[in-house]
């Protein structure tokens, strides 16, 4: 199967600050990675720079087989990147409802859909943004990325934070996403376990470099290797 995208020798950072420095990863359409590591290796900065929002220093992504190094953030959403940044970056001024709708593209990701697959969110369609829980607030997050009708989701420690009843819900969620919609996704995360079993493949990263790239199922039954490249992060420290 041809790669939905691929990275090659990138390097970016913020203003003269490297962070990343000679890059390379490849996923297929319809699978989904694991982007692991320690905190401060490069996670977050490598999904800022495919969304383009970081200072590109060098290296191609590639996107469908479409260079897109250049294009703007706005211009990559279109392409068909969906993003779930830390911050979650939902509009706390508008109901749920117009969250979603107010950015929402042609696809099978409609409204109905969406509520189907966060319950939470139509039971409370028509509160505000800053009337949500924290994991009301990340689910929103999530659905206002799939919104978009995406080919490619992009996660960054979206389970962070939250009260273990949503972590649950929310990883429940991302399986059928994932695994039943075949969704191409990346997925940061500190905790290793809890997102393998949702992945094929993984990255872990070190110093801004891939030091391992391998299949989820693999990763998961080597406990030496994790403890050696994973340390803290793997035992849910930061």
């Amino acid at each position: 199967m041809a790669d939905l995208l691929k990275v090659e020798g990138l390097r970016a950072g913020y203003g003269e600050a490297l962070v990343l420095n000679g890059i390379s990863l490849r996923l297929e359409a319809g699978r989904a990675m694991a982007l692991l590591g320690r905190n401060g290796t490069g996670k977050t900065t490598l999904i800022n720079t495919i969304v383009g929002a970081t200072r590109w220093r060098g290296g191609s992504i590639l996107f469908d087989g479409n260079e897109m190094t250049r294009l703007r953030s706005d211009q990559r959403a279109h392409r068909g990147i969906g993003w779930v940044p830390q911050e979650r970056n939902i509009f706390k001024s508008l109901t749920v409802d117009e969250n979603l709708t107010a950015i929402m593209r042609p696809g099978p990701w409609n409204l109905k859909r969406l509520y189907e697959m966060f319950p939470r969110l139509a039971e409370r369609k028509r509160n505000m943004g800053n009337q949500l829980s924290g994991g009301e607030q990340q689910m929103l997050a999530v659905a206002r990325a799939l919104a978009l009708n995406p080919r490619l989701l992009l996660l960054d420690e979206p389970l962070e934070g939250l009260a273990p009843i949503i972590v649950d819900e929310l990883l429940a969620a991302l399986r059928k996403i994932i695994r039943e919609e075949q969704m191409a996704a990346i997925l940061v995360e500190q905790s290793a376990k809890k997102i393998l079993p949702l992945t094929d493949s993984v990255v872990i990263l070190e110093r801004g470099a891939v030091v391992y790239d391998g299949e989820s199922e693999a990763l998961a039954q080597d406990a030496d290797t994790m403890s050696r490249l994973l340390g803290v992060a793997e035992r849910g420290g930061h």
